[in-house]
Formats: C-alpha cells, structure tokens, sequence
C-alpha cells in the first residue's frame, strides 16, 4: 500500500485577508541597500507616489503618509480632527468599527455606536435618524469602516454622506478603508468623505508598515481648530515639508517607498486603477459562485447574505463548528495554504471561532491563483468528508471565462 503524499510541498499560498500576495517586482524593488536619505532618487520616488496614491483613493486632497499599520491610521485621524471630550458616532458592530470605537474612547473622546451586528452593512438610514436627533450638533464625526475585515461587510459611503446632507449635520465623514482600498471603488471627493485611511499591506500590495490617510479642507479646517495636535501625527508638516525628513517625522521607510513606487507603477500606469477594481469584482464573484454551490449541500455559507454588501477584498464564510478550524487546519497541512481565521467572530456556542473562515482575494491575484485557493478548499471539504454541495469549481472557472 502507498504512502499518501504530502502536497503542501512548493511555495506556500496566503489566502488571507492582508497581508495580500505581492509581485515580485516590488519584493525586488525593495531588496536594495539603504539609500542616501538626504538627497537623490529616494527624494524623488517619494514625492512621485504622492499623485499616484490620491488617484487610487480619487481625491484631489492631501495624503499624509506614515510609518504605521492600520491602528496607526486610526490614532492619526482622530488626532489631527478631534479633542479629547468631542463625540463621535460610530455605526457598525463588527470587529474593526468596534476597534476604532475603543481607539478614540482612548484618546478621550465620547462615542456613541450603532451596533447593525456582523452580518450586515451600515444602515444610513439609522445614521441619518441618530445625526437628527444631535440637535446641537455635538457630533462631530462618523466613523465609518467602509469593508470590515473580520465579517467582509461592505457599507455604502454614498448613501451614508447622502444621510447625512439629509439630516443637514456638519460632522465629518470619516472611512477606514484599510481593507480595501484599491480593490473595493473608493471616490472620495465625489462621495463627500472627508477623511479616508488605509495601509501598505493589502491593496496597495506592499508590505505592512506604512498607512496612508487622505483628506480634504473641511477635515484640514477641523484640525485647525484643535489647540494642539500630537507631533509625530500631525499631517501639516507631512504634506507641507519644509525638509524631507518631515514626510516621516523622522527617518523615511526607505525601503517601503521603493516597493510602493513600483506598486502605484503596477495599479495606476500599467492595469489600471479602474481595471483593477473590475479584476477584483471578477475574483470576487468567482469565490461567491464556488461558496453558492458548496452550500447546497451542506452547512456553509457567506457571512453577509446580500450580495451589494460584500466586499471585493474578502469573503468570510460560516460553515459550523469545528469545521472552520478543520479545514484551515487541514489546507495549511496538505495544502500549503493558509486560510483567514473567524477573526471577532466568536460567540458563546463557539468561544474560539471554530466555524468561520476567511478567504482574501485582494493584491496581486489572478484567476489561476484564485481557482488554486478554491480547489485546495474543496479538496479539503472532501479530505474532511465535511457536507457540501458539488460543482463549485465549475461554477467559479464560469465566472472567471466570462461567462
């Protein structure tokens, strides 16, 4: 009798959520020796990416860039727009709007939620009814994650701005768009969000290590308004340098601006950004289709059930404890894959999350990539003996042929 063979052999897949798979054009461009850091092409390719970034977030506003991840965005918005005992809402439920939520209760700030829980997108209607009734405009922001990472809801920015012109409140709109910036449309400037947030390391493709945060006058004017500002936070100088090294505050990420030069090369003078944004769409409904026909028959399923909110960037999947754990498990063993966790999503029945799984299909990904993740997937549904329905990589190879 033969031994079965381990298949985990070769390179090693990330299927999560960010970091995202990234070319090798950019790891190469990022294997250098240190630069000079006072003058030269490293001076250059900084400024270089400034425009590059504001048409992949489709602003004509500032972009501060930062050595950070995306918690670091967080305290950087609330540190250059709001003063400790200002109010803020926070609509969501899920793990990131939760998580920004305590970000600015750490910074001393009152923060009321709106829990929509984990399975659907923000409500603007609920959003516009709350700035209502803030008749003394004591609100001074919405905070909003436009792709919680942790459930893969996709809130409409459009509908929320459009909620709040309704309600004729002056607060700003501020979006966490760390998930899915460049994979999921971001139009800042046409949807009226005043402050937008991402990191390196997921659409933009880069290692993780920087974030970036946009923003427009209104949001400028509100720092304005604030009697100090943390040093190393403050956008003004970052945007309005007297000397290179205020970009950072300090000694540059020299490395990560060589990866993103080639990055924003990749994204905006190459594909695209709005082919980009159609690739993602197609990959996206590629791993619905396979998730369609896995759940008919057995216990999977999408954790957001309506399709306009899903995310591009990320899909998390219910499928019943202990197989979510199961099956990651088993694709990292026999398939040389790794799957995203139930990040958040634990509940008393399942304290660990043992019943979720996250699929990121963001970065530098395409078909034959993505038909490998679902492939490894349904050979582990099948390895497991885990229910499921069949035809799932037909379905996915449909879409992906255009058809």
């Amino acid at each position: 009798m033969l031994n079965t063979p381990n298949l985990s052999h070769g390179r090693h897949t990330l299927a999560i959520p960010g970091p995202s798979v990234m070319p090798e054009r950019v790891l190469q461009a990022m294997h250098r020796p240190a630069p000079n850091i006072y003058t030269g092409e490293l001076i250059d390719i900084t400024y270089s990416c400034i425009p590059d970034l504001k048409a992949v977030a489709k602003t004509q506003g500032e972009v501060a860039m930062y050595i950070g991840n995306g918690h670091a965005a967080w305290e950087a918005s609330l540190a250059n727009t709001l003063a400790p005992g200002d109010r803020v809402l926070v609509p969501g439920g899920a793990q990131f709007s939760k998580g920004w939520a305590e970000t600015a209760r750490k910074r001393g700030l009152i923060v009321d939620e709106l829990d929509f829980g984990r399975r659907a997108p923000i409500d603007s209607d609920a959003v516009e009814q709350a700035l209502r009734d803030d008749k003394a405009h004591e609100i001074k922001a919405v905070l909003v994650v436009q792709v919680d990472t942790a459930s893969s809801a996709k809130s409409d920015l459009a509908a929320i701005r459009r909620a709040m012109d309704a309600a004729v409140h002056p607060a700003l709109l501020m979006s966490d768009s760390i998930a899915c910036l460049g994979c999921d449309d971001m139009q800042m400037d046409n949807w009226g969000v005043d402050v937008v947030m991402t990191g390196s390391q997921k659409g933009l493709m880069v290692p993780p290590g920087m974030c970036f945060v946009f923003f427009n006058e209104k949001a400028q004017a509100a720092r304005a308004r604030l009697e100090r500002v943390s040093g190393y936070w403050d956008w003004e100088p970052r945007v309005n340098p007297q000397g290179y090294y205020q970009i950072s505050c300090g000694t540059a990420p020299t490395h990560h601006f060589y990866g993103l030069r080639v990055a924003l090369d990749i994204l905006v003078h190459e594909e695209g950004i709005d082919n980009v944004l159609a690739r993602h769409a197609t990959l996206a409904r590629a791993v619905w289709a396979a998730c369609d026909a896995w759940a008919s028959g057995g216990p999977l399923e999408i954790n957001i059930p309506d399709i306009a909110a899903r995310s591009n960037a990320v899909t998390s999947m219910r499928i019943g404890a202990p197989y979510g754990t199961q099956l990651r498990d088993w694709v990292t063993a026999e398939a040389g894959m790794t799957l995203g966790i139930g990040l958040g999503m634990a509940t008393e029945d399942d304290p660990n999350s043992d019943g979720f799984f996250r699929i990121g299909h963001m970065g530098h990904l395409n078909s034959h990539m993505l038909l490998g993740t679902l492939g490894s997937i349904d050979a582990g549904l099948k390895s497991l003996g885990i229910p499921h329905g069949s035809g799932a990589l037909e379905a996915a190879a449909q879409v992906c042929a255009g058809k």
